[in-house]
């Protein structure tokens, strides 16, 4: 599985390289996408995320242009974020490299085979912290 994992994760990195981002960003940027202007803390806990890693992947989107960030005029301890223009302009490109990654992911599967390593995996995630 450790293997699986990690080679998952270089075809990612690979793919979302050539777009700027690191694996992870693009889960952050598809969550805003869906729901702009999500708290950092909404954010944090979907990508079961501590605070101080949320808050170093939104500071590098942000130094990448890509998201802003700001205090909620209801309530001041709590940090929004938004999607820049760019951050909006690389949805396209991002969903594009995720179909790839699919695609190659699940070269040689069956549609029956894809749709049960998805039940598999639905079924694992919760034992996973």
């Amino acid at each position: 599985m450790f293997a699986l994992a990690r080679s998952h994760r270089t075809l990612a990195g690979g793919l979302l390289g050539d777009l700027g981002l690191f694996p992870g960003q693009e889960l952050i940027l598809m969550q805003l996408w869906a729901e702009d202007g999500q708290s950092q803390k909404a954010l944090g806990r979907t990508q079961r995320l501590d605070h101080s890693t949320i808050a170093k992947s939104l500071r590098r989107l942000e130094a990448a242009g890509l998201i802003t960030r700001q205090k909620s005029p209801r309530d001041g301890r709590v940090t929004l974020v938004f999607l820049t223009p760019e951050g909006r302009g690389l949805q396209g490109r991002t969903m594009a490299a995720w179909g790839e990654l699919e695609r190659q992911t699940t070269e040689g599967l069956t549609a029956t085979e894809r749709g049960q390593f998805v039940a598999l995996a639905r079924k694992i995630a919760p034992n996973l912290p």
